[in-house]
């Protein structure tokens, strides 16, 4: 074990973790440079195409007689439970910051989770191939004082050039301790479950890091949390691809083929072991830390054509086999017929799942607003169909569930941090006229910069925050949040009919006194980006039972009586009522069929 260093890369997103982590298996020889590609461990044409991770990626390299096994990380706040377990395998992080931007708001977050986790953290400077030297002087400083360490410890490389790769990777050796068996009475074979992935043949396959004991091939195991039994089918090594072996040791990082077809039978963060759960206490059994990964944005969406239902169910449950984080139930609209309820982690977790359904299995859906999960006391629990919290709570995960008449109502609230450079302060100040900051506190960070703390309910969070932040602060501003904790609110259910229509999609839950601002907004957004049809559609935005905003969308006109000259009237006057008959039986016909909304609009609608 003393040759072997388990460390991860952490940042902001965008600040070039996957760059480095290219040269790294390049200096290291893990790839060969006619086979290497930019993003290399990233394996979804998605990830290359935003330039972000969206799944971590163990590999293991070798480098002057050490095994280093490296994590590359997420950098957005959605996946910062992935990166939590991550920082849970491994004793070292290098803390990368971008020499051209500095360091952000979830550069910031990762330190705290690292230094959390008692990581020996490594700070580097990347990209000084393209960074002046006062921006270099700069963020070196803002990093020492960071990491309260001396300029002389902080290093400098380039992920695209490979400059300064060789001198982190020494710096890794030298510093990031060497992993040490767990001391444990019952000399158990115990290996955390950091991340997992689904094989058609293999069934799930987890990723492990082994903390005391071995795991060896064909053995029997049991995971703690769901008391599943797994059979080690196939283990090794990621030298990237699936390198087979006989044995994981303690210390090592690699992944064990379990065998197991229920992909909700193995949960990320639980103990895979050869003791059989209840046969010692499983507290006492299990690893540190683990906790479920909890959906906190949760979205209706539909097949736009209900002949792909079948088809859309098999594809989430084919995307929930690779991410564990997704849940999903079935769910029904009278209006957009039969779909499902997701749960995600965030917007940009939605979005990307969005995404794969219509690129891996040909599926375009349309989707309700985002929302939260509220905590909501009924007047009356006759005849209620929700799932129970706590004291007299029901959970509503759907704006269309809310009860009519109900006592009390909790909503999820954010811990939010800003890092801004102080001239856009003012600007960012001003987010207050759009979104509910409160509790805002505000100090220094560096030389110009300044770290804006405030609470932000959730619910705003998920619409556009990011987007104004980048907005008012030309792109400087960036944003890291967490999640702390339910309070009260004085909020609301909204309706928005379009001809006559209840639309169950655009339900939204909003604060009372913006109910009316709200709903006025709604309907003209509306009115500019739904399709005109060939007969007039009604607009209205009703609450408590009354209409509180009207307008209307006209129809599509065709002058029926252009071709006509001269002559008499009348023939003009049938033509205008055979025309009005027509519109008649469209809007019948439309009402019947029912008014689909394009979800571009849906896009367009969340933003303030």
């Amino acid at each position: 074990m003393n040759n072997i260093r388990n460390f991860v890369i952490i940042a902001h997103i965008d600040h070039g973790k996957s760059t480095l982590a290219d040269r790294m298996l390049e200096l290291t020889g893990t790839v060969e440079k006619r086979v290497m590609k930019t993003q290399y461990l990233d394996q979804m044409d998605l990830e290359r195409e935003r330039g972000i991770t969206i799944k971590m990626t163990p590999v293991r390299m070798n480098y002057q007689g050490y095994i280093l096994n490296l994590i590359d990380t997420p950098g957005h706040s959605d996946f910062g439970y992935e990166v939590s377990r991550a920082l849970e395998a491994v004793e070292g992080a290098i803390l990368l910051v971008d020499g051209t931007q500095g360091i952000q708001a979830q550069t910031l977050s990762n330190f705290e989770t690292a230094k959390r986790a008692g990581l020996k953290i490594i700070g580097v400077v990347n990209k000084v191939d393209v960074a002046d030297q006062k921006q270099i002087d700069d963020v070196t400083e803002d990093l020492c004082e960071l990491l309260n360490a001396h300029p002389d410890d902080i290093l400098f490389c380039s992920g695209k050039t490979g400059v300064g790769v060789d001198k982190v990777l020494a710096s890794v050796i030298e510093n990031v301790p060497a992993p040490t068996e767990d001391v444990y009475e019952l000399k158990a074979t115990r290996a955390l479950v950091f991340d997992s992935i689904y094989d058609e043949h293999k069934g799930v396959i987890a990723n492990v890091r082994v903390f005391s004991g071995e795991i060896t091939l064909n053995e029997d195991y049991y995971l703690v949390a769901t008391s599943a039994q797994a059979k080690a089918k196939h283990i090794g090594y990621f030298k990237p691809g699936y390198s087979p072996s006989e044995k994981i040791k303690t210390g090592e990082i690699g992944f064990v083929a379990t065998g197991i077809k229920d992909p909700d039978s193995l949960k990320i963060g639980d103990t895979l072991t050869n003791i059989k759960p209840g046969s010692v206490v499983d507290e006492i059994l299990a690893l540190p830390g683990y906790r479920e990964a909890r959906p906190v944005v949760f979205v209706s969406f539909y097949p736009e054509d209900a002949d792909d239902y079948d088809d859309f169910k098999k594809a989430l449950s084919k995307l929930r086999l690779s991410d564990s984080a997704l849940t999903f139930e079935p769910d029904t609209s009278e209006v957009l017929g039969r779909g499902f309820k997701g749960g995600f982690l965030g917007r940009l977790h939605f979005e990307i799942i969005t995404e794969r359904i219509f690129r891996e299995f040909d599926i375009e859906v349309v989707s309700s607003f985002p929302s939260v999960a509220y905590k909501v006391k009924p007047r009356s629990t006759k005849d209620l169909e929700l799932e129970p919290a706590e004291n007299g709570f029901f959970w509503v995960k759907n704006p269309k569930d809310l009860p009519e008449e109900f006592l009390e109502i909790l909503e999820p609230m954010t811990k939010i941090e800003i890092l801004t450079p102080i001239e856009y302060l003012g600007a960012i100040m001003q987010l207050t006229e759009f979104f509910r900051l409160f509790e805002i506190v505000t100090k220094p960070m560096g030389v110009n910069k300044v770290i804006i703390s405030a609470k932000l309910p959730l619910a705003d969070l998920i619409l556009d925050f990011d987007d104004k932040l980048k907005s008012v602060s030309a792109g400087f501003g960036s944003l890291s949040y967490e999640i702390v904790d339910y309070e009260k609110a004085d909020v609301d259910s909204l309706e928005i009919m379009v001809a006559g229509q209840v639309m169950p999609g655009l339900i939204r839950i909003l604060p009372r006194a913006e109910m009316e601002k709200e709903a006025r907004k709604t309907l003209e957004k509306l009115k500019n980006l739904m399709p005109k049809q060939q007969f007039a559609q009604a607009l209205q935005a009703k609450y408590k039972g009354k209409i509180i905003a009207r307008e209307n969308i006209s129809a599509m006109s065709k002058n029926v009586t252009g071709h006509l000259y001269g002559g008499d009237r009348t023939r003009k006057m049938k033509l205008w009522k055979k025309q009005k008959a027509g519109k008649k039986k469209l809007k019948e016909r439309g009402e019947k069929n029912r008014v689909r909304i394009p979800s571009e609009v849906f896009k367009e609608l969340m933003k303030k």
